[in-house]
């Protein structure tokens, strides 16, 4: 039977992972949130602010394979501590940046260590809650997405108009000094201890999920998604300051608006849809993303397109675009480990981030860049002049933004595929663990 557990202990552990997510996607966010006033001291294209996200990603991903597989077999509250120190040390580094290069290689740095959060974070919570419940877990935790994201842009952009971007950078990585000696305190959980049955001990190898079809399905719906998330992440300040004409504290103050109440409300409905999706069939977690994808579609196009003077129907469409797409967590990563057994979840979860962000989330920043970029161009050749102007580049980056519309069908269809093959895998990774259990 599971490690028994009482409700107060599991929801701890639990709140302390949320709020390092927190700071997760706080210290992530803080560059996009400086777009503006960095392009105009460095003076910075579009393709270089992408660059700093897409690089971030590319180092990311690949670093986050050996460290995922070392949280399946070192102590994940260590991991995770050293994780923290090393992405708000050079976060806070990049205040001190005299030129592009410094922001390029302190964003490398800050991939390194929070490279070590989702597969250490998810593995742990994985035990720390039975299946039936997990789907609400992995939620919650997730919600330091939006959560992360929405405080970086409601706090970075006041701090930099107030003081300066190089204090905003300081400021976002103070809280790892109190989170570090939080996570020492926690008691980790014991390897699949949240399994109906116990784990086998022994046997099998991690890369037996490369064999399982949903696990590819999975790892594609995650290189659309991601595409669309740093997209957002990236250029969403940028795009009200530029588009609907705001202040660098309102632009950013707005895109913290549409992560917290969207990133909230759908990380909320994606947590309780998918544990009552999962009662009905196996593949209905999936095929509930697929949907909520795919009425992100016609949201997104009215969110981007909405004219000057049409901020408030602007703001709420890319609100329930946002919602949308972050059910996408609870959805699809309870079913990441429901295929997966509890021994290979961090290494599987790190391949899984290696594929979606090498294959869609470090593209998106560059791409919709490169985007902004040409068409801002296009526009001042047909106006007839050499001469970028604001104007051309809000029409530039608006343009550039419907990547997001065009990208939600396919990942609609990636998961709908998904929902179908899931059901077989799940009994066939229960059978190895049945015959792994009875051999031991």
């Amino acid at each position: 039977m599971p490690e028994k557990q009482n409700h107060r202990t599991l929801w701890l552990g639990a709140l302390v992972l949320f709020a390092v997510n927190v700071l997760n996607f706080y210290d992530r966010h803080v560059p996009a949130a400086l777009v503006e006033p960095l392009r105009r001291e460095f003076h910075l294209t579009d393709t270089q602010n992408g660059l700093l996200s897409s690089a971030f990603v590319w180092i990311y991903a690949i670093v986050g394979v050996p460290i995922g597989r070392l949280a399946d077999t070192w102590s994940r509250k260590k991991l995770l501590a050293a994780a923290v120190f090393v992405w708000c040390s050079l976060t806070a580094v990049a205040g001190l940046a005299s030129g592009f290069a410094l922001l390029l290689v302190s964003r490398l740095g800050v991939g390194v260590g929070e490279a070590g959060c989702a597969p250490a974070g998810t593995s742990w919570l994985g035990d720390l809650f039975p299946a039936q419940r997990r789907s609400r877990a992995l939620a919650f935790f997730m919600l330091g997405v939006p959560l992360g994201g929405a405080l970086g842009f409601f706090f970075t952009g006041p701090i930099a108009q107030a003081h300066g971007w190089r204090v905003a950078m300081a400021a976002a990585a103070a809280p790892g000094l109190l989170l570090i000696p939080l996570l020492l305190l926690l008691r980790e959980p014991v390897r699949g201890a949240g399994e109906a049955q116990p784990a086998a001990s022994g046997g099998g190898s991690a890369w037996k999920v490369l064999r399982m079809r949903t696990f590819w399905w999975i790892i594609l719906s995650g290189a659309f998604l991601n595409f669309n998330m740093y997209v957002i992440g990236t250029f969403l300040p940028a795009f009200f300051s530029r588009v609907h004409g705001l202040t660098l504290a309102s632009s950013t103050t707005a895109s913290g608006f549409v992560l917290l109440v969207g990133g909230l409300g759908g990380g909320l409905v994606g947590g309780q849809l998918g544990d009552y999706a999962f009662r009905i069939r196996a593949g209905g977690r999936l095929l509930a993303s697929a949907f909520l994808a795919l009425l992100a579609v016609p949201l997104a196009l009215g969110g981007i397109l909405q004219p000057r003077g049409s901020l408030r129907l602007a703001v709420l469409l890319l609100i329930f675009v946002y919602g949308t797409l972050t059910t996408y967590y609870g959805l699809v990563y309870s079913s990441l480990h429901d295929v997966v057994a509890p021994r290979h979840r961090a290494t599987a979860l790190a391949v899984y981030f290696l594929g979606m962000y090498l294959g869609g989330g470090s593209y998106g920043p560059l791409v919709a860049g490169k985007l902004s970029d040409y068409f801002a161009h296009r526009a001042a050749t047909l106006a007839g002049t050499g001469a970028i102007t604001e104007a051309f580049r809000a029409s530039g980056l608006q343009q550039a933004m419907l990547v997001i519309p065009a990208l939600c069908v396919p990942l609609a269809f990636v998961l709908y595929m998904g929902s179908r093959s899931i059901g077989a895998d799940i009994a066939r990774r229960q059978a190895t663990e049945t015959a792994d259990a009875e051999g031991d």
